[in-house]
């Protein structure tokens, strides 16, 4: 098929826009890169931009060779892992059932589920209920208030939606139950959207640290962002620069750089192996409701 000229125009448009796009998303993490490894005299002159200069690993060591760091990481990863499979869980039974039309009051579920996407309750409200609960300076605080998403039980719905009834009809007439129509078709046919959500859920667990601000006071159990929060927004604080090895100008910046990149980069890891999913995850079933 022969494409006319304004649609070969429209398609360098949009690889220019994706070009632009790249370009504003790399430039700050290759400015960070370059700042953790480049040394403390070049960051003082401030002659560092997207290259290092002075080969300096420093940083990566004091970082790595703190305990503090590493034990806030591993801390971090196993409860993302943890958050994403409870949340999958969550979103998964809360989508099916509303797939159903002989389920009653699905409508009115629907609309209630919906509304909490738009208001809920409040700061001081939840702080209280999580007390009240015993979640407050635990684990489990991080995890069971955020276990699901309305808007990625949405996508889940949708998705379930495209998924042709005949397969379930015919389970049906061969006596599968409700549950074993999900685990048998259901999540072996939705691996696209599970991976995406995953994503979604992990990545937001990973980087979320305004909820641990609230609700945790431990430093135990400090997830890593929040970590790396207290020590970038106490930074003027002399004690805490010396204690944190900020007492050098030029050290400092390339420790902060390279603590915000320790946080980074693993997450980022992750994008390769399920970006063959994401599209697919999020589209399909998108058109029937």
């Amino acid at each position: 098929m022969i494409k006319s000229r304004s649609a070969k125009i429209g398609d360098w448009v949009f690889v220019l826009i994706c070009v632009l796009v790249s370009i504003i998303c790399l430039v700050p993490m290759l400015n960070l890169l370059a700042r953790s490894l480049s040394s403390t005299d070049a960051l003082v002159r401030h002659e560092v931009y997207l290259w290092p200069k002075g080969l300096n690993l420093e940083a990566y060591s004091m970082v790595l060779g703190d305990m503090k760091y590493i034990r806030a990481f591993f801390y971090t990863a196993l409860l993302t892992l943890i958050s994403t499979v409870v949340s999958l869980t969550m979103t998964t039974l809360c989508a099916y059932p509303l797939i159903f039309e002989n389920l009653k009051g699905r409508s009115i579920f629907n609309i209630l589920i919906t509304i909490t996407m738009f208001f809920n309750a409040g700061t001081i409200p939840n702080y209280l209920l999580m007390k009240q609960l015993g979640l407050l300076n635990t684990p489990a605080v991080l995890v069971i208030p955020a276990c699901m998403s309305v808007y990625n039980m949405i996508i889940m719905r949708s998705f379930f939606y495209g998924i042709p009834e005949s397969l379930r009809e015919s389970a049906e007439i061969d006596g599968a139950s409700y549950f074993k129509i999900l685990v048998s078709i259901y999540v072996p046919l939705s691996k696209p959207v599970f991976a995406t959500l995953a994503l979604f859920y992990a990545v937001g667990r990973w980087n979320g640290y305004s909820d641990a601000l609230m609700y945790v006071n431990k430093e135990q159990y400090y997830p890593l962002q929040l970590l790396l929060y207290n020590i970038l927004n106490n930074i003027n604080s002399v004690e805490i620069a010396t204690q944190e090895g900020f007492s050098s100008p030029g050290l400092s910046e390339s420790l902060k750089a390279a603590i915000v990149m320790f946080s980074t980069v693993p997450i980022l890891c992750i994008y390769p192996w399920l970006q063959k999913y994401f599209i697919h995850g999020v589209t399909m079933g998108a058109v029937k409701e």
